[in-house]
């Protein structure tokens, strides 16, 4: 039984204001979280794949490891994982990295989710829990919130909320956001000094003409529930004009991502 057996799955509709898009997102991932867990494990994200004995698996946290080369966090670091999905990522670096991560999703189920996970993980009903509510993981801790990511800043910025991170990290989620100045203005401003804000995420090329844009970017973005894509060249430009510099120019791994699929 496939899924479209199991939920009405709404049909792919233009969106026209950036409310509209972000309730489409969140519906969406309410919706089929379940059965990406199913599909793709604890990893709602690409596998980055270089020898053909990779299973998903190894090359879902390959892709996490390459990220962590790239950026040389260091182990123990406090991580604002935005985009978190079920958690998969935030409980790898808690645990194999000694981070503490608070993991971001605008789904509430997702959040669930990655409690559950989280709570098995850490011993069935044994888990330790700080005051902070981060739960014990190795020598790191994890904790989720239910948060709009376009909305962080303002959040974390309250004395309430107040907290502050050696890095935000983000993976395969910004290129759902209909403001990424917005986002990188909000990550800049949470971040420490020498943080370090880390991206994968979907571009599209430089210099497409209309009708390839059209034709093979168009139908990516309906059909994903993405805004317009940007190049690597226009996240670059969005760092800098918040004062980020670039400590790892951006790369393409397009084909060794691809086998996910």
């Amino acid at each position: 039984m496939g899924i479209s057996d199991e939920y009405e799955i709404p049909a792919p509709r233009l969106w026209t204001t950036s409310s509209a898009l972000k309730d489409r997102i969140r519906h969406h991932y309410e919706l089929c979280s379940e059965y990406y867990y199913s599909l793709w494990g604890e990893h709602i994200h690409h596998g980055y794949f270089l020898e053909d004995k990779d299973t998903k698996e190894v090359a879902q946290r390959r892709l996490i490891q390459l990220l962590l080369e790239r950026s040389q966090l260091p182990a123990g670091s406090m991580v604002l994982d935005v985009g978190c999905g079920i958690g998969g990522t935030s409980r790898y670096l808690a645990k194999e990295h000694a981070c503490k991560v608070v993991g971001l999703t605008i789904s509430g189920r997702q959040v669930d989710m990655a409690k559950q996970l989280t709570a098995k993980e850490a011993g069935g009903g044994k888990e330790e829990v700080d005051t902070a509510g981060f739960v014990k993981l190795g020598d790191g801790g994890v904790r989720y919130e239910e948060l709009d990511a376009e909305t962080m800043g303002d959040y974390f910025g309250i004395t309430l909320n107040k907290e502050s991170f050696d890095c935000v990290w983000i993976s395969e989620a910004m290129s759902h956001l209909p403001d990424k100045g917005l986002f990188f203005r909000n990550a800049s401003a949470l971040l420490n000094a020498g943080g370090k804000l880390v991206v994968a995420d979907w571009f599209k090329a430089e210099d497409l003409i209309d009708v390839q844009l059209e034709a093979d970017i168009k139908p990516i973005e309906d059909g994903m529930l993405l805004p317009s894509l940007c190049t690597q060249s226009d996240y670059v430009r969005f760092a800098e004009q918040t004062g980020l510099g670039v400590c790892s120019k951006p790369f393409d791994i397009s084909k060794a991502v691809s086998k996910t699929w």
